[in-house]
């Protein structure tokens, strides 16, 4: 594994983030809709950066587009949906990367027919050479290449999500090291 993002530059940029949404939303309330499981770390930590002019909630919605592999399937299968009422309501999606963008498209869909006020993107990760659909993100933190990244919630096969940092994963390499399949 190769450390690609620390710490301190993970909270910069989740801090740049939080400045944008607090300017964006100056005297409004949100709500951030969290994609467990991989954007609750960067949820938390953006939440708190978020300042006090701003009144924001926060719920969650579980998919599943990836399973066991480094690749999504392209089917979403939603497992958890949010219980707030988004009617009328000013939304941001808070994920963890931004990858072919076919989850993030059926979960805009999704929660477009709840009819918000507005609906907007936020991803910590965005792989735009990996795009599939028409999709950018709001609010992002880092653009990156097509690396499989592991940590600060991204994970391979439920592992590593507890990492503080981000680091370029090789699961091949790390099927021949350990002698997992």
């Amino acid at each position: 594994m190769k450390q690609l993002y620390s710490k301190q530059a993970i909270a910069r940029q989740t801090a740049r983030i939080g400045t944008e949404i607090s300017r964006d939303y100056q005297g409004l309330e949100i709500i951030l809709v969290v994609v467990l499981k991989g954007a609750m770390f960067f949820a938390a930590d953006l939440a708190r950066t978020i300042n006090n002019d701003v009144n924001v909630k926060i719920d969650f919605i579980r998919v599943s587009s990836y399973g066991t592999s480094t690749e999504s399937c392209g089917v979403v299968t939603f497992k958890t949906d949010i219980e707030t009422d988004i009617s009328g309501k000013h939304v941001v999606l808070v994920e963890d990367i931004l990858d072919s963008g076919l989850t993030l498209f059926e979960l805009q869909k999704h929660l477009q027919k709840r009819q918000p006020a507005s609906l907007k993107v936020c991803t910590l990760f965005d792989k735009p050479g990996n795009r599939v659909v028409a999709i950018n993100p709001d609010y992002c933190g880092f653009s990156i290449k097509n690396d499989f990244i592991i940590g600060y919630g991204l994970d391979y096969a439920e592992r590593y999500r507890n990492l503080s940092a981000v680091y370029r994963f090789d699961p091949e390499q790390h099927q021949s090291t350990t002698g997992e399949s």
